[in-house]
């Protein structure tokens, strides 16, 4: 008879979810999964609203990462104006995207996992959190603050709020950037890219100390999905979807984004509200890929920035050119860091982002729009129908996280298996399960979108763990 353990709440992540570990007779593991317990029904609710509401009403998904729904939103939405964004524009959305991506780093590695890295993985639960660590190492959490406080500050600049910001809109944004404003982001990169070097620093050291979760999170050859442009330099707002094998070889490219079901499938679980996508040339539930940070290092062969190009050669050098622990989302991150605060240096330094041009004006020209861009945890795509009118008629969000779920769900049973022997289950090994779902660094309120009605299981148990009935909610009339 199997003996099931059940971690009720994943911690240190955004949204809910829970994990269940199922032992053999002999207390070895058998299966383990990954529950997503909350549902959104964005998809569903947005019909009938007018399309050049969507940016606005989808930011509200999260409050981690809006900018992200923005810009994917306005993408689609440009599509179903059939619009140019002017260049000014576009390089501000860019630059908006850039401070995304330090702000939701920040907090995902100082604040998230640095518990676990800094402190141990099997460090006292009550203090291995981040007033733990600001207690044990106050340098690593003030940087950690300050970094993701030039972030949300360059966002605020740019956007006029920290959170759901209606700066960006069809067709372009509402507002030109000025010279005082400019100047005020420029002089806090300096200080932003010290902290990510000294971060970068730490976290090499830090990785000599998980040897076995490199080799355990996660680790197994999938796919790897990212944004790059025609060198195969990493991009996150534009650029084309390519799927690469573990061995480095290309497996697609997709150029036109509508084309995009083409080469992504969704399957509905029985056990969890988030979809799975799968590549579809190979079917499900062969065809694992992954997207985010590492996937984004893997798909594509360089930042094309300087200073992160010389952090991914010695990354290399440590861990080849298709590494495939999620572990190493971590450093990825840090990575892209740097490589986000070049890019906004660059930006701002181009005399055009000054250019009062920012936005083009249009009623609706096509039936159709999708946008795709990279989020900080990797592909996020907004496909919208509209009638005549330019009312929502359909809409399908696939969220960074769901592109995932397939290899989350893989990494807690590799995990699982192996640190839990003869049925001994500490703390630090069900904080080490956990942890491999913290290295994706999960959105589960941005992921768990269904089309109808998903499929999940509920079991009933006695007070004594033994099933007393199971039903589908798929057989409920």
């Amino acid at each position: 008879m199997t003996q099931r353990v059940v971690i009720p709440h994943v911690s240190r992540i955004e949204g809910h979810a829970q994990i269940t570990i199922d032992l053999d007779d002999n207390g070895q593991v058998v299966d383990a999964r990954l529950h997503v317990t909350q549902l959104r029904g964005f998809e569903k609710f947005t019909e009938g609203r007018p399309f050049y509401e969507m940016p606005s009403i989808t930011a509200r998904i999260c409050g981690i990462c809006p900018v992200s729904h923005l810009l994917a939103s306005v993408k689609a939405c440009d599509m179903i104006m059939a619009v140019q964004v002017p260049e000014p524009a576009y390089k501000l959305r860019e630059l908006l995207h850039y401070a995304q991506f330090v702000q939701s780093h920040a907090l995902s590695f100082f604040h998230l996992s640095a518990p676990d890295l800094v402190l141990g993985m099997d460090s006292d639960p009550a203090s291995r959190n981040v007033f733990g660590l600001a207690e044990k190492y106050p340098d690593l959490a003030k940087d950690g603050i300050a970094l993701r406080r030039i972030g949300q500050h360059t966002i605020e600049l740019l956007a006029g709020q920290r959170v759901h910001p209606s700066w960006t809109v069809p067709g372009g944004v509402n507002k030109a950037l000025s010279a005082d404003t400019r100047d005020e982001i420029l002089k806090d990169i300096p200080q932003a890219l010290a902290i990510a070097r000294r971060a970068l620093t730490t976290c090499k050291v830090l990785c000599e100390n998980f040897p076995e979760e490199i080799k355990t999170f996660s680790s197994l050859p999938t796919l790897y999905a990212g944004l790059s442009n025609d060198r195969e330099e990493l991009k996150i707002y534009d650029g084309q979807l390519r799927f690469r094998r573990p061995d480095g070889t290309l497996a697609a490219v997709l150029n036109n984004p509508k084309d995009y079901a083409d080469l992504i499938g969704e399957a509905a679980l029985s056990d969890s509200y988030l979809k799975a996508p799968f590549f579809k040339p190979a079917g499900y539930p062969d065809g694992i890929y992954r997207v985010g940070p590492l996937a984004r290092l893997n798909a594509a062969k360089s930042y094309g920035t300087p200073a992160a190009d010389a952090e991914l050669e010695e990354f290399r050098q440590f861990f080849g050119v298709m590494p495939q622990s999620a572990f190493l989302n971590h450093y990825a991150r840090l990575i892209e860091i740097v490589w986000s605060l070049e890019n906004m240096q660059r930006l701002l330094d181009d005399p055009i982002i000054l250019d009062k041009n920012v936005r083009a004006h249009a009623e609706v020209n096509q039936s159709e729009g999708v946008g795709i861009i990279e989020a900080p945890r990797g592909i996020l795509i907004h496909h919208y129908k509209v009638n005549e009118s330019g009312a929502i008629t359909w809409a399908n969000l696939i969220v960074a996280t769901g592109h995932n779920n397939l290899a989350m769900n893989y990494g807690v049973k590799q995990v699982a298996q192996h640190f839990i022997r003869d049925g001994q289950v500490s703390e630090g090994v069900l904080n080490r399960v956990c942890a491999v779902i913290r290295a994706y660094d999960p959105c589960l309120s941005c992921s768990t979108h269904a089309n109808g009605r998903p499929a999940v299981q509920i079991d009933i148990r006695r007070s004594d763990g033994s099933l007393l009935k199971s039903l589908n909610t798929s057989d409920i009339p």
